[in-house]
């Protein structure tokens, strides 16, 4: 028989997150948010029902205290705030990997494999297909003319 867990409210998991030493401060862009950091990463988390927290923002690497998406760029990856854009470093990555698996395990989250693996990004912008999306058409009907048939 599976035993049933208990699940912690909001400020349970902020408070069980800082007693294995992320950094909790409040987030003032966001009504109740709390920004936890640590190894130079962070996130935002709000109170969610259902669930101990919920990403206002997801994991990404702190740039003069505001929390960067990661950028795949198809040849390389980058960190992007509202300000900046800055190629990320090897290091970097793994902070944001080590960051993201102790976030969940510190939220009882659940950890997918392919996220286990290595940093996944937020957003994919590979240079080859960027514009592709004006060039398509609305397909036709197969009985109706055009000018190319």
């Amino acid at each position: 028989m599976r035993k049933k867990r208990h699940q912690l409210d909001f400020e349970q998991t902020i408070s069980q997150l800082k007693a294995h030493g992320f950094e909790a401060t409040s987030f003032s862009q966001i009504e109740g948010a709390v920004m936890v950091t640590k190894h130079g990463a962070g996130a935002v988390l709000v109170a969610a029902p259902g669930a101990p927290a919920a990403f206002a923002v997801g994991p990404g690497i702190l740039v003069r205290g505001e929390v960067g998406r990661l950028l795949d760029r198809g040849y390389q990856k980058f960190i992007k705030t509202s300000q900046y854009e800055i190629p990320a470093s090897a290091v970097q990555l793994q902070a944001i990997h080590a960051f993201s698996e102790e976030l969940k395990q510190g939220c009882g989250s659940i950890s997918l494999y392919n996220e286990s693996l290595g940093t996944t990004s937020d957003v994919y912008q590979y240079d080859r297909l960027q514009g592709r999306e004006a060039e398509q058409l609305e397909p036709g009907s197969p009985w109706e003319l055009t000018d190319s048939h």
